[in-house]
């Protein structure tokens, strides 16, 4: 979300970027160098690596970042005062107007909770919260609490105003959480700052949530080759690859956030149900599409509706999102779109199923 081609520069949290690939449109008159303008540094809770492969391009890194800043000051909970924060602490209270960086996300996260049935829920923080997986405060919380907390996760209680550009939260203690959507959405903002600069080649990694633009800086016309990480092993380690351009990669899966209490492993994705972390045979589910948003709200939904349900909601989108699910039992699942393109590594132990398990 692969094995580290390290000689390249290019070993990416959750992707790896192999320098090859087939024949493709070149963009115009640009001039790209083999050792990118890079800068990393610490946003959103994970380190942020931007990579520009594009000549005399250094200094939009810094528009870029700057970017990044700004939205993780309107829609995220790591700012104390974000946006999301006033509209959390005026819940059930009154509306709150946000800025128009921001309406596009709320519009965004409710079309995917309505989507997805609720297995993407932008009204989970109430749950979240007490668990407070990937931060110091993780523990697990007393089912008295979880109780108290339940009623209050409802995307149906989000009301939208999009005359007034308002958003209320109809109960109080309600709380919106973007931790799954709002990094894809910041990395698509990040990709048009590089766009409107003159970027064509480039990499954006938010923790993750990645990226490519254009095609291999050192074959012309090249798309990159990027490779899907294997979820029980270490960042940097792949089960298999696809060829793109243009595109996002977002995983979301067991290895990253996770707490374990008297020997037992709870995930960071919620069933708003029951307020306990999901629990089912999947190892990871990653989403190639072309906004990160996009992937970043699926992969949660995906892995959260499980194997049969999860691939046919991929399956009725479009052609340009597809889908690539790894169980525990080291067993590959793949939309229909990537069956002839997914190439599995030759020395995996894992499997490529042919068909999908039976409910």
């Amino acid at each position: 979300m692969q094995k580290r081609w390290v000689k390249f520069g290019l070993a990416l949290l959750g992707v790896t970027l192999v320098l090859a690939g087939c024949q493709s449109k070149p963009a115009d008159k640009e001039t790209l160098v083999k050792k990118p303008y890079e800068k990393s540094d610490y946003y959103l809770g994970t380190i942020c690596t931007l990579r520009i492969y594009n000549k005399d391009k250094e200094a939009v890194l810094d528009k870029a970042f700057a970017r990044i800043k700004k939205s993780e000051n309107q829609a995220t909970l790591t700012k104390s005062g974000s946006e999301l924060d006033k509209i959390n602490d005026n819940a059930g209270v009154k509306p709150v107007q946000v800025s128009k960086d921001m309406w596009p996300l709320m519009e965004k996260a409710l079309h995917y909770s309505q989507e997805s049935d609720g297995a993407f829920d932008m009204a989970i923080g109430a749950i979240t919260d007490l668990w407070q997986i990937g931060l110091p405060g993780a523990r697990v919380p007393a089912q008295a609490e979880i109780d108290q907390a339940l009623p209050l996760v409802d995307y149906h209680d989000v009301v939208l105003n999009k005359a007034k550009r308002t958003v209320y939260l109809k109960k109080k203690g309600m709380r919106l959480d973007f931790g799954g959507i709002a990094k894809g959405y910041i990395a698509d903002q990040v990709k048009q700052v590089f766009k409107e600069n003159g970027v064509t080649s480039a990499v954006i990694d938010l923790g993750g949530n990645v990226i490519v633009m254009g095609h291999s800086p050192l074959e012309k016309n090249k798309p990159w080759t990027v490779g899907i990480q294997d979820p029980k092993k270490a960042r940097g380690e792949s089960v298999g690859t696809i060829k793109g351009r243009d595109i996002s990669v977002v995983t979301a899966g067991i290895y990253e956030h996770y707490l374990k209490k008297d020997g037992h492993t709870y995930i960071y994705l919620f069933d708003r149900h029951t307020g306990y972390p999901y629990e089912n045979n999947l190892a990871s589910v990653t989403i190639i599409s072309p906004k990160s948003v996009d992937g970043d709200a699926l992969s949660n939904a995906v892995f959260n509706k499980g194997i049969v349900e999860g691939m046919q909601l991929i399956n009725n989108k479009p052609k340009n999102i597809q889908a690539i699910m790894i169980t525990k039992d080291n067993k590959i699942y793949l939309s229909n779109g990537l069956k002839k393109t997914f190439k599995l590594n030759q020395d995996s132990n894992y499997q490529v199923e042919k068909q999908l398990p039976t409910k």
